[in-house]
């Protein structure tokens, strides 16, 4: 199969990368980071696809700044929603498995319980929205052959991401206060990858024709940002304090929601994935940072 993966630069795009390096697949990948394809271009993107006649695209792309997109309001837009819905249409009239990650961001926390796929959404912000906005292009165009993956939390090795700010500060830092009310999942981009790759291995993929359908994936567990940052302390060993402080007295542009936790269970039971828990993959990715700067 002919994969391209758009967003080849960000964190899921560098971890998809990275996977494919070290395994031996029956897939010939193209990454195009934003310079290669300027997903904004419409016209470029069909003619672009069309012409590489790609069999399945993984749609990594977005604008995650959930604090800009508030006053960026146009470029959220166009990168999670206007964008997605370009390429929703091509890969519908071409006849492509489309395969496109979004949000916990789409819920606003409120059900003091696991969302499942099925549950009503309501973001809270305009990031969320443009990327709900996103996925009901999706499923309003392809009726069939698109998987919409929802993950929360995400970080890795690569860029600017909650881990690596953590490390960063806490080696300057003799103390930090993280916002201890905010409840969710982390998840580890290569654990991510991986599970892409998996469901891309799978033979369901390629039924013939399939429902467009919603899957929830994250890391296993849950635990609050403060939570987070002490086991981010802890595992790197410097001496760090981390407080806990609740979200009124950490303002941001963008309101948060305070407990989403999503229901992995038929994703792992429709494609037999394996989900670490937060904590071990957490682990997993200090070694391979670790690793990375000797």
């Amino acid at each position: 199969m002919f994969v391209l993966v758009t967003g080849a630069s960000g964190q899921l795009g560098k971890s998809l990368n990275r996977f494919v390096e070290n395994n031996i697949l029956n897939h010939q990948f193209v990454f195009a980071t934003r310079e290669q394809l300027d997903l904004s271009n419409f016209k470029n993107v069909r003619r672009f696809i069309e012409k590489n006649q790609f069999n399945i695209i993984i749609n990594c792309a977005a604008y995650t700044s959930v604090d800009n997109a508030e006053t960026e309001k146009e470029q959220a837009n166009l990168v999670n929603h206007l964008s997605v819905k370009n390429i929703a249409e091509v890969a519908r009239d071409n006849h492509i498995k489309l395969i496109h990650i979004s949000t916990d961001y789409v819920f606003d926390g409120s059900k003091l319980a696991s969302y499942d796929e099925t549950d009503n959404t309501s973001p809270l912000n305009v990031y969320g929205k443009t990327k709900l906005d996103g996925e009901n292009a999706i499923l309003s165009i392809m009726e069939l052959n698109a998987i919409i993956i929802r993950t929360s939390w995400v970080y890795s090795e690569h860029g600017n991401n909650f881990v690596n700010t953590i490390l960063i500060l806490s080696q300057k830092k003799d103390k930090l206060n993280i916002v201890s009310d905010q409840i969710g999942s982390p998840t580890n981009a290569k654990d991510l990858a991986g599970a892409i790759v998996s469901i891309i291995n799978n033979k369901k993929f390629y039924e013939t024709d399939t429902p467009s359908e919603v899957f929830h994936y994250s890391n296993d567990g849950e635990c609050s940002w403060y939570d987070f940052a002490k086991e981010i302390v802890s595992l790197s060993g410097t001496k760090c304090i981390i407080s806990p402080i609740d979200s009124k007295d950490y303002p941001q542009k963008a309101l948060r929601p305070k407990y989403v936790l999503m229901n992995k269970r038929k994703i792992q039971d429709y494609f037999g994935l394996e989900i670490h828990f937060w904590t071990d993959s957490l682990k997993s990715c200090i070694k391979d940072l670790s690793a990375s700067s000797n």
